[in-house]
């Protein structure tokens, strides 16, 4: 009886430790602002997967930037989700993100979209090409580009648009000076930026397409307009080395890729990275669409625009009172 009562009792405990240990299996995801609705439905999918059953989140918004400085000082993180390629690299030169992590066939990349005008219902100002923001009395939003990855491929957006009208490097630059003379308002991260346009600052706000679409889904009295010229944003993803649950964070990342999931990264407005995700969509090419590499590429336009000290943008936003 003693032998079978405690064969019993093991019989009974092992499933409920193993329950234990999948219970405790906590991922802690630390992403740029704009995507905190798309993974408030893709955690509940993942969670439903049989790599996701019995893993709970934490999760931790923010300016991609920012983001990025706080899991370099110390926040706990094993997925990271950020804005622009810049922001995961600067944590694999601090050894937090393997120098691997962008060697798949999407090249660490999970979502993408584009660099859109959102105006006013009607647009009044007529607003659709980039010298048209330079329009008397035409009020720009767009967020500070030295805490937003966003804001940063407006930046580029802008510039390499003044290339494709045929303008030198030279002049693509006088033309940043020239609209961030426009600029009124330079939040801190995209959905800050697009809260005070939608509180009526401003005549555009330089946004995602993605967080336009996010506006017109909630009703709000705005429409967008995707110039003939603009930049395919690329938003990358990486599990950290610290994660002490490499295994659920790497299947994490595995799900955000499936069909199922860029679907529901689509239905948040974002251009999927897995072609066949995209069916069923609308998603307008553009004439004269271009990457980051036809303005220099990340690494020459981190030291050219956004060095903190000698940066283009430094003297710009410096000028205007930002």
């Amino acid at each position: 009886m003693r032998r079978i009562s405690l064969a019993l009792i093991i019989g009974l405990a092992v499933p409920a430790l193993a329950a234990g240990a999948a219970e405790d299996t906590k991922l802690t995801l630390v992403a740029y602002s704009t995507p905190k609705d798309a993974y408030g439905q893709l955690i509940p999918a993942f969670q439903k997967t049989q790599a996701g059953n019995g893993v709970s989140f934490s999760q931790s918004y923010g300016a991609s930037g920012e983001q990025s400085r706080a899991v370099a000082a110390g926040l706990d993180a094993d997925v990271v989700a950020f804005s622009l390629e810049p922001d995961v690299t600067s944590l694999v030169q601090k050894n937090l993100v393997a120098k691997s992590w962008n060697k798949d066939k999407y090249k660490g990349m999970v979502t993408r979209s584009v660099v859109v005008f959102v105006v006013r219902d009607g647009n009044p100002k007529k607003l659709k090409t980039w010298n048209d923001l330079l329009k008397p009395g035409v009020q720009v939003v767009t967020p500070n580009p030295f805490t937003s990855g966003g804001a940063r491929w407006n930046v580029m957006a802008a510039y390499g648009g003044a290339l494709r009208a045929g303008n030198t490097p030279k002049q693509a630059v006088d033309y940043l000076g020239k609209l961030w003379k426009h600029v009124v308002a330079q939040p801190t991260s995209a959905r800050e930026g697009l809260q005070t346009f939608l509180a009526g600052r401003g005549d555009v706000f330089l946004a995602y397409e993605n967080e336009a679409i996010f506006a017109q889904k909630k009703g709000q009295p705005v429409q967008f307009v995707i110039p003939k010229a603009t930049i395919l944003i690329e938003n990358p993803i990486a599990v950290t080395s610290t994660s002490k649950h490499k295994t659920e964070a790497h299947a994490f990342v595995k799900f955000l890729h499936t069909r199922d999931a860029q679907k529901i990264f689509a239905q948040n407005g974002y251009r999927p990275v897995v072609p066949a995700a995209a069916r069923g969509f609308n998603f307008p090419t553009r004439p004269q669409l271009f990457t980051i590499e036809y303005v220099g590429g990340w690494a020459k336009v981190e030291k050219k625009f956004f060095d903190p000290r000698t940066g283009i943008m430094v003297r710009f936003i410096g000028s205007s009172g930002g």
